[in-house]
């Protein structure tokens, strides 16, 4: 209690002139005042650490005193003093901001109580200063990791687009026709992981993707890979807005990447045009669905589609790390591929 500064508010002067001595040999340093109105009044202008209130007082009760002490800027703790004890008038006090209350007795037991709440509500004080204090340092802690994150993903993608630049190079250098579709093949794949990357870095979250934006930025990318005057390719795409963490939205991406691709190769002759559909729903509270579909030639005989098998092998790696299943639907007329998996 040293060097504390209090303020008690009362209409007893002699109370008031005791009270302040004992606050003083606790090393306080105590000012009076003998109404509701003159305690607000000398409140206003500061430098108090407590205030105590009597509830009984002409004019200006302790309850009016403690609303308008309560609507200062900045006000101090506020422990309130009633020589009552009803208990309609405590609860009343503790409703309206008081942080404690002290029943006024005869003797030295009342100062020894009042210090005591006193003791207390400067530690509640301190506790709740240092909690503002914890909650700020953790703000900008966050704040910074958020920052230091985004610039990982940012040099991420930026390290993925020069890896795909590389690729796309030694893709135009090859003069083997299924060795420059296989580059070509990694090059998108490198693609879809780093959309999820770019999405991070460009939006609000560090630590999830919303799916819709980042389907619509790689079907846009995937139709101006395969969509040409010869052979037009329309990919619709209708997402709902599922946020996933950027693991499973790499999964997804690349699954949809393979996919895609597929049906834009295979699913129609080289000189027609086609469309392929895109869909990813939610399932419940926490699955999804996503359906990848064309009207094309369809699965003949009932195994896989056509390829390489490289692709096969990666999107059943990246069902498996979903731990997801994927399936298709043979009694579609072309070739309906359905993944479901938790978000």
């Amino acid at each position: 209690m040293e060097g504390t500064r209090i303020l008690y508010i009362d209409d007893d002067a002699g109370l008031c002139r005791l009270m302040s001595r004992a606050l003083q040999r606790m090393g306080c340093v105590v000012d009076t005042a003998q109404s509701g109105a003159e305690g607000v009044a000398k409140a206003s202008l500061g430098g108090f650490d407590l205030i105590a209130v009597d509830h009984f007082m002409p004019g200006q009760d302790g309850l009016e005193t403690l609303a308008q002490l309560r609507a200062l800027p900045d006000a101090p703790p506020v422990v309130y003093v009633t020589g009552s004890e009803d208990g309609r008038i405590a609860v009343a006090a503790l409703k309206a901001g008081a942080v404690d209350y002290v029943v006024k007795t005869v003797g030295e037991d009342f100062f020894a109580l009042l210090a005591a709440a006193f003791e207390q509500a400067r530690e509640k004080q301190r506790l709740a200063a240092a909690k503002v204090a914890m909650e700020e340092d953790l703000r900008l802690s966050n704040a910074r990791l958020e920052t230091l994150l985004k610039e990982v993903n940012h040099r991420v993608a930026n390290s993925l687009q020069l890896v795909s630049a590389f690729v796309h190079m030694q893709s135009a250098a090859l003069p083997d026709a299924a060795a420059k579709s296989a580059l070509q093949d990694v090059q998108r794949r490198i693609q879809a992981i780093a959309q999820v990357h770019r999405r991070l870095y460009t939006g609000n979250a560090v630590d999830a993707v919303a799916m819709d934006d980042y389907l619509s930025a790689l079907v846009g990318e995937l139709q101006e890979t395969w969509s040409t005057p010869a052979a037009p390719r329309v990919l619709t795409l209708a997402s709902e807005p599922i946020r996933m963490k950027t693991d499973r939205a790499v999964s997804l991406g690349v699954i949809v990447n393979e996919l895609v691709s597929n049906a834009c190769k295979y699913a129609y002759p080289a000189n027609e045009s086609g469309e392929v559909r895109i869909v990813l729903m939610r399932e419940g509270e926490d699955h999804f669905v996503l359906r990848v579909e064309d009207d094309g030639c369809g699965i003949e005989g009932g195994v896989s589609p056509k390829g390489t098998g490289v692709g096969t092998k990666v999107i059943r790696a990246m069902a498996k790390s979903l731990h997801g299943e994927l399936s298709y639907d043979l009694g579609h007329s072309g070739v309906r591929a359905i993944l479901s998996a938790a978000c």
